[in-house]
């Protein structure tokens, strides 16, 4: 395991996971940062865990009209998910440990 340090909305986070991974946590965390803070942006939701779930909502619409517009199949989907789910599995557990 390798140690990463990400930024999102302004908020440091040490991230842990394979070495082979860092470039995919890299730009799921930096994704997710353009989202949150486009969103926060905008000044129309207040409070992170909204931000949070707006920019998750936005992410799944996103998704699904690529789905439909010939993107990649379900299952090829399915198994991406599944590795960035572990990979940020893997990443935050080790977060729980300082709070």
């Amino acid at each position: 395991m390798i140690h990463v340090d990400v930024t999102i909305m302004g908020q440091p986070y040490k991230l842990a996971c394979k070495p082979d991974e860092e470039r995919a946590l890299r730009e799921a965390a930096n994704l997710l940062d353009k989202k949150m803070s486009a969103i926060r942006d905008a000044g129309k939701v207040k409070g992170n865990d909204r931000i949070a779930v707006m920019a998750a909502l936005g992410m799944a619409a996103e998704f699904l009209a690529s789905k439909t517009a010939g993107g990649p199949s379900m299952l090829e989907v399915q198994e991406k998910l599944g590795v960035m789910h572990k990979v940020l599995d893997n990443a935050l557990t080790p977060q729980e440990n300082l709070f």
